[in-house]
C-alpha cells in the first residue's frame, strides 16, 4: 500500500472532526498553510518562509514541514533538507545584518519587527558573553526566536565557523524530528490535529512563552 496521500483519504483526513468556532482565523490559517502540501510551488514557500523566518519572519517553518511531510510522505526527509539549508542560509543573512548593517538598521528592527526590543537584545547579549555560540543551539531547536539570535551573532560578532556549524546542527536536529515524527504518523495525525486543534495552539504558546523563560533563567 502507498504511504501518499491520495485524494480519497486526504478529503477523509482532512474533514473536521469538531467544530473550532472560537478558532476561526487560526482554523483558517491552519487550512491555508495544510494546502500547500499539495501545491505546485510548495517546496519553494518551504524554503522562502524557512530562510524568512531565520531574519526577520515571526511564522516558524514547522507549521508549513509538517503538513508537506503529511501530503508527500516518501519526500519527508527532502523536505527537511530544504528547510534546514534554507534555514540556515537565512540565518547568514540575519549575522550579516548584524555585523553591517545593525548601526543602521536597529531602530527598524525594534520598532517593525516581532520579537525585537533593546531589552531582550540585552538578554541575548549576556546569554551570548556567559555561553558564546554555543547558546544559538537552544534557539535553533527550540521555540525562543531564532531570528533574535542569529542577528545578535552578528552584532557581537560570533565566529563565524562556529556559528554556521551550530546552526546546521541545531536546524537540522529540529527538522529532521519533525519530518521524521510526521512520517511515522502519517494522515492519522490529520484527524489528532482537527480534533485537538485548540489545545495543540494553545500548547504552542506555552512552548514560546516557555522559551523566553529560559532565556531568562539564563540571563
Amino acid at each position: 500500500m502507498s504511504d501518499e496521500v491520495t485524494p480519497s483519504n486526504r478529503d477523509a483526513a482532512e474533514a473536521p472532526v469538531g467544530p473550532v468556532s472560537r478558532w476561526a482565523i487560526h482554523r483558517r490559517l491552519y487550512d491555508w498553510v495544510l494546502s500547500f502540501a499539495h501545491h505546485k510551488h510548495s517546496t519553494t514557500a518551504l524554503a522562502l518562509l524557512a530562510f524568512a523566518e531565520s531574519s526577520f519572519f515571526p511564522i516558524p517553518p514547522d507549521v508549513l514541514l509538517g503538513p508537506l511531510c503529511l501530503g508527500k510522505r516518501k519526500r519527508a526527509m527532502w523536505f527537511a533538507m530544504v528547510t534546514t539549508v534554507a534555514s540556515v542560509a537565512g540565518a547568514l543573512v540575519g549575522y550579516a545584518i548584524g555585523h553591517y548593517g545593525w548601526e543602521a538598521l536597529r531602530e527598524v528592527m525594534f520598532t517593525y519587527v516581532p520579537g525585537f526590543s533593546a531589552e531582550k537584545f540585552e538578554t541575548v547579549k549576556g546569554l551570548y558573553d556567559r555561553w558564546g555560540v554555543w547558546v544559538l543551539f537552544a534557539a535553533a531547536f527550540t521555540p525562543i526566536p531564532f531570528k533574535v539570535f542569529t542577528i545578535a551573532g552578528g552584532v557581537f560578532d560570533q565566529p563565524l565557523g562556529l556559528f554556521v556549524v551550530v546552526s546546521i546542527v541545531g536546524r537540522g536536529l529540529r527538522f529532521f524530528m519533525v519530518a521524521g515524527l510526521f512520517y511515522w504518523v502519517g494522515p492519522k495525525a490529520l484527524p489528532f490535529i482537527d480534533k485537538y486543534f485548540n489545545w495543540l495552539c494553545v500548547a504552542f504558546v506555552v512552548l514560546l512563552i516557555a522559551g523566553f523563560a529560559v532565556v531568562r533563567l539564563l540571563h
